[in-house]
């Protein structure tokens, strides 16, 4: 007697869950040294300056003292919770949280996919962490965006939690603050603002008050120099070839320029971030057209701003983008396609940079010049393109305002529309 088989097919669904456990389960063979990853070792922060900090901070202070704490005060709930897993050991379980960290984006991305029917999304986190490479486990920016994420997610339908996550990533690493600054005008942003500051300063305050040292961070993040990764450091690393005497070693817990000129180079990317502000504020301002997918175009352009002009472009920052961008194609509409595709690339680059070919890169060498100076133009072209199909999509052109103005060509049009009472219409 013949019995039909029948085929079990898996889902859409099921497919980006099966690319998400077989790459990530690689991931985790190099965090934990099963296999090894080319280039530069990657685990020094978790399995030395973390773990090093772990006991101050579970003594009640701030390490103040060390200039490479320069962290906002939330940082030390990150760094003190691996004692939540203590059958492992520090590093172990740092990486095992870093892991849920990214499960969790994924099932956020999955569960929205539900509502919408796409899984572009997800397929960008799940990829994009893939180009990140095993140093999105080495860092603690990962559990940072799943925080920043979630805020995104949540800010066109619950608008007060949005703002409450997006306080309390501040108080993790500043930036998450910058998703909410696409939030609707009227009760959508005052919500989420309101919510989000008095988050982050409760929460600071609450710090200051029960741990000394709390914003120690802010001298040693204004002490920071050029890093070698930014955009400012092209000019040393072309410089270098034409007779700059200066040097790259290690300062303030990376690799930076020290030497003629610097302060002044990092002076400019200083100046180029504040004009970066000033251009999102005067955005928000001339903004007059929210669509479903604008707090999510915003935050993306905000983010790549911010880090492009920075100071320190350091490669788990690419985590950043990742999360920020696979949030804006979960929806048809968004204008950011292809600067995430861009940003995509510059995260491949990045892992090409460091850790593999670092060496090449901190002795300004042709190939590591090369490599950093693609990876840096595609962040600048993407956050060039960002922001005026941000702008185009937003801000109303002077024909339109002109048009909507009181007796302009929308106010004639519809004067002479039949059915109206204009002097072609019918009348009574």
């Amino acid at each position: 007697m013949m019995h039909n088989v029948t085929s079990t097919h898996i889902g859409p669904q099921g497919r980006a869950l099966a690319a998400w456990a077989v790459s990530r389960a690689a991931l985790m063979l190099f965090v934990f040294r099963v296999a090894r990853f080319p280039g530069q070792v990657i685990l020094h922060d978790v399995s030395d300056v973390y773990q090093g900090w772990y006991p101050v901070l579970r003594g009640g202070s701030f390490p103040a003292h060390d200039v490479t704490w320069q962290y906002p005060p939330g940082a030390a709930a990150v760094m003190v919770a691996p004692a939540a897993v203590p059958f492992l050991g520090y590093a172990s379980a740092f990486f095992c949280l870093a892991l849920l960290a990214d499960a969790v984006v994924l099932a956020a991305l999955l569960v929205d996919a539900r509502r919408s029917g796409r899984l572009t999304g997800a397929w960008v986190w799940i990829g994009g962490v893939v180009l990140g490479g095993p140093i999105v486990y080495a860092r603690y920016d990962v559990m940072v965006t799943a925080v920043a994420v979630l805020a995104l997610l949540a800010l066109r339908r619950r608008p007060a939690v949005a703002g409450v996550l997006a306080g309390v990533g501040a108080l993790l690493k500043v930036w998450p603050v910058l998703v909410l600054i696409g939030a609707r005008r009227g009760r959508e942003t005052r919500r989420s603002w309101a919510w989000a500051a008095g988050t982050a300063a409760g929460g600071a305050a609450l710090f200051a008050l029960t741990m000394p040292g709390a914003f120690s961070f802010v001298t040693a993040q204004r002490d920071r120099g050029t890093e070698v990764e930014s955009l400012g450091a092209t000019v040393f690393h072309v410089w270098r070839h034409f007779g700059w005497h200066g040097r790259s070693t290690m300062h303030y817990g990376s690799v930076e320029f020290l030497g003629p000129h610097v302060h002044a180079v990092s002076a400019g990317a200083l100046a180029l971030s504040v004009l970066a502000f000033g251009w999102l504020l005067w955005w928000r301002l001339r903004a007059r057209t929210f669509g479903a997918s604008t707090p999510y175009d915003a935050a993306f352009a905000a983010l790549l701003v911010f880090t492009t002009t920075s100071r320190v472009i350091s490669p788990q920052y690419m985590v950043w983008l990742v999360g920020a961008g696979a949030v804006c194609l979960t929806l048809a509409g968004t204008v950011q396609r292809l600067p995430v595709v861009l940003t995509l690339a510059a995260t491949l680059c990045t892992t090409l940079e460091f850790p593999v070919f670092f060496t090449y890169v901190s002795q300004s060498d042709l190939w590591g010049v090369l490599l950093l100076t693609t990876r840096n133009g595609l962040l600048v072209a993407a956050s060039v393109i960002a922001c005026r199909r941000l702008w185009a999509a937003t801000v109303p052109s002077r024909a339109e305002r002109a048009a909507q103005r009181p007796g302009g060509a929308a106010d004639a049009a519809s004067a002479y529309a039949p059915g109206t009472s204009g002097t072609s219409g019918t009348s009574g």
